[in-house]
């Protein structure tokens, strides 16, 4: 009986499902270090008309909540999966804008030599090509750009910058509205 009951819960249970973005496959869950992450949502970033990336957002634990996404404690991904080709200064400009319209100037400044930082790496990566996937890892110490699941560059160290880059998407001034309340779990 119990066996039954178990069987009856299991095929009951939905399956992790994860979420298809503009056909890019993103994944219920991940890791980062030992820590396992739970795909908190996903969207797409489109630009005009354009499709320019899938992307999605990690955690320990999920939450509809913008600020205690930024705040919450852990180890935390964002991985972006390039629908499009994009040059690397044009995709760190992106970046440090999104920075920029959620931050005062003072803290806008201060975080001036870690986007700069940023930007070194992907200028060595030249391009953000069609199909590359980029991911930024908060380590518990530091945020860890990965390129196609392989680390690229130094460490760069600080919360505040990682909470900085998380407010590009859930920020009050985001990148795209319809995309925060994708990653923040809601329909696109």
């Amino acid at each position: 009986m119990r066996n039954l009951l178990f069987t009856i819960l299991f095929l009951l249970t939905p399956a992790a499902q994860g979420a298809d973005v503009a056909g890019v496959k993103v994944e219920e869950s991940t890791k980062v270090g030992s820590a396992d992450l739970l795909l908190n949502g996903a969207g797409l970033r489109k630009r005009a008309f354009f499709q320019v990336y899938a992307i999605g957002l990690y955690l320990p634990k999920k939450t509809p909540n913008a600020a205690e996404a930024i705040g919450q404690d852990g180890l935390k991904r964002v991985s972006i999966h390039m629908l499009r080709d994009v040059g690397a200064a044009q995709f760190t400009d992106a970046l440090a804008d999104g920075i920029r319209e959620n931050h005062g100037e003072a803290e806008a400044k201060a975080l001036a030599p870690r986007v700069q930082a940023l930007a070194a790496i992907m200028a060595e990566v030249k391009e953000a090509r069609k199909g590359m996937t980029i991911t930024l890892d908060w380590t518990g110490s530091a945020t860890q750009l990965g390129i196609d699941a392989k680390a690229a560059g130094k460490p760069i160290e600080g919360a505040d910058f990682y909470r900085a880059l998380l407010r590009i998407w859930l920020g009050d001034k985001p990148v795209q509205d319809d995309l925060k309340k994708a990653l923040l779990g809601g329909a696109q």
